[in-house]
């Protein structure tokens, strides 16, 4: 599980030839005046985190932006030293060689604006745990709302103060392809090709609702105090590990969970205690619990709301924007997916095919169901390389 939910960020500089080998980032800052939310609202002294790999060619033409998933950071691949314990969550397609070949193409991620991991010293963002330059002091919930588009806007803003027009792909998992999908429907002359992992390019209501289950073990512990916790005591914790442990739950398979942790029905306590809890589910919580230090419950509930709200084109008709799309596009669901189903992706697909965009689906296969997107993303190496290649 380390793996997947692991929270560095950011980087990008030209690198020598062993740091090449290695793969060795830097994270790098960029930073705007203010932002005007799609809401309306206007966020000012934004910042944000961002982590380039391999090195951009003289017309900028080989850029390939990889947008990152909902407990994600900018942190793709390579490693910050070379001592670091695990590399970036896609560091097993990204690199020299790789199926998102460093040698050929420059990488660059971003992190998003309420990171959830806003307290790793690695990443850089703007959220309600931010303080306001108005009041002085931390936003809480008088942080707009976020949404989507406006991750994409602030990304387009780095590119275009980077002098970079044109995208040979974006790329991303999960939320981060509700990023890539919105990128090639929003700025179609842009994006060249389009690979959207574990995505869909709309959250249904039942899904929606689903959703809400991240966020009402935050909302529930006292400790919360309407988003106004910051500097106190007294914190939101035990709210933020029940709902990072939903989380891995929702993300996982049956059958990769089941091999992880321990079978209830022997769980001799259980026998013996109504107030015993499961030994599978104390488990779950000490890994979200490891998590969470790094975390803040106002940044999961604003990532929770911006995932709930996400259609592409952020209107009503969705289907429509789907259609602005020209991409060369290809979508990765994971098989025992049970979070965004395959089923989503190739509704996606199958509109996209009727708008006349020769859309590709290919299958990532594995026992973790939604976290296969990162956990066996290598298997979908081959597949992914050659859609970059042709």
């Amino acid at each position: 599980m380390r793996l997947i939910f692991m929270v560095f960020c950011l980087c990008s500089l030209l690198l020598t030839p062993l740091a090449q080998a290695e793969l060795l980032v830097q994270k790098q800052q960029f930073e705007l005046k203010e932002f005007k939310t799609q809401s309306g609202k206007t966020i000012q002294n934004v910042k944000v985190g961002w982590e380039a790999y391999g090195t951009l060619n003289a017309d900028k033409s080989n850029v390939i932006l990889i947008t990152h998933y909902f407990s994600g950071t900018s942190h793709a691949a390579g490693k910050y030293q070379p001592t670091d314990t695990t590399p970036g969550y896609w560091d097993a397609i990204i690199g020299p060689g790789k199926a998102i070949n460093t040698n050929k193409f420059y990488v660059v991620s971003m992190d998003t604006l309420v990171n959830a991991n806003v307290k790793d010293p690695n990443v850089i963002t703007t959220g309600p745990a931010s303080i306001n330059p108005d009041t002085g002091k931390p936003y809480g919930l008088s942080f707009p709302v976020v949404t989507i588009t406006d991750f994409v806007e602030v990304q387009k803003a780095f590119l275009d103060s980077q002098g970079i027009n044109t995208l040979y792909a974006v790329i991303g998992p999960s939320m981060g392809s509700f990023q890539a999908i919105e990128w090639a429907s929003r700025y179609p002359k842009r994006v060249q090709r389009l690979i959207a992992a574990i995505g869909t390019a709309h959250i249904d209501s039942w899904s929606a609702v689903r959703l809400e289950r991240w966020a009402e073990p935050i909302k529930a512990d006292p400790n919360w105090q309407q988003g106004n916790y910051y500097g106190k005591a007294a914190q939101p914790t035990a709210g933020l590990i029940t709902a990072l442990a939903y989380i891995t739950q929702d993300a996982s398979n049956p059958v990769g969970f089941n091999q992880k942790y321990p079978e209830s029905a022997l769980d001799k306590n259980a026998h013996l205690y109504i107030q015993s809890e499961l030994q599978a589910w104390q488990q779950l919580r000490q890994a979200a619990a490891a998590r969470a230090v790094l975390q803040d419950a106002n940044h999961i509930l604003y990532l929770v709301r911006a995932s709930q709200l996400w259609r592409v084109g952020m209107q009503d008709n969705w289907q429509q924007a789907l259609g602005n799309i020209s991409a060369k596009t290809l979508f990765l669901p994971a098989t025992g997916d049970l979070l965004l189903t395959p089923d989503m992706s190739a509704k996606s697909q199958q509109l996209l095919l009727q708008a006349g965009n020769k859309a590709q689906l290919h299958e990532i296969p594995g026992n973790w169901g939604h976290l296969d997107g990162l956990f066996n993303i290598a298997a979908a190496g081959p597949t992914i390389k050659k859609f970059l290649t042709e």
